[in-house]
Order: C-alpha cells, then structure tokens, then sequence
C-alpha cells in the first residue's frame, strides 16, 4: 500500500557533502515523523536525524552542525543534507516514516522503512 523510496548515496571523500532523498507512495493520508537512520558493518541501527511534519528537528549528537534534515510535505518527502562528511560516517542509510495510510475508507498507521542506500567517505 505504501512504499519509501530513497536516493542519493555513494562514495564522496572526506570533508565532501551528499545530499539523501527519500519519497513516499501510495494511498497516503498523512505523515507523522521522518527521518534517516544508519547501519554500519557489525554495528546496530541507529538514528541520525528526525523531523515532525512541522519541522522540528533532532539529531544525533556525532552529526549535529554537519547534517540536515528537511522535509516536502507537498511531496511525501524528506531530505537529509551531510557536509564534512568523515570515514566513521560510512553506513547504509535508511529513510523511516510514520505513515497513515488508507484502504477500503479505513486508516491504518504503521512506520515503514526505504531499501536502504550505501555512503562511504573514503579517499
């Protein structure tokens, strides 16, 4: 019923900048929270960055002054902006939403995860 779809990974060097997006579709009502979280290789899941449908913001504290959050309501999307981007910032990062949805004139509410999309700082 609903899908989040996320782009703008890759490899970009140390001190460089990437800009993450991630949109969702489907028989949307509305969206709650979003946000971006991050797995590194044998590490848990963890959050980088929230932000309420309207626009307060949190992030974790190894990203705060590099990396913001932004969101289109417009367009069921939410953005995540890295600048000096470091080697430790590698993970794959995953788009999150708080999503009600509708079907047969009923509303459900369930948080739903992107595919995932790979960083890597690396010179």
């Amino acid at each position: 019923q609903v899908q989040l779809v996320e782009y703008g990974g890759g490899l970009v060097q140390p001190g460089g900048s990437l800009r993450l997006s991630c949109a969702a579709s489907g028989s949307i009502f509305s969206i709650r929270a979003m946000g971006w979280y991050r797995q590194a290789p044998g590490q848990q899941r963890e959050l980088v960055a929230t932000i309420t449908s309207s626009g307060s913001t949190n992030y974790a504290d190894p990203v705060k002054g590099r990396f913001t959050v932004s969101r289109d309501n417009a367009k069921n999307a939410v953005y995540l902006q890295m600048n000096s981007l470091k080697p430790e910032d590698t993970a794959v990062y995953y788009c999150n939403a708080d999503i009600i949805w509708i079907s047969n004139g009923y509303r459900y509410s369930d948080a739903y995860w992107g595919q995932g999309t790979q960083v890597t700082v690396s010179s």
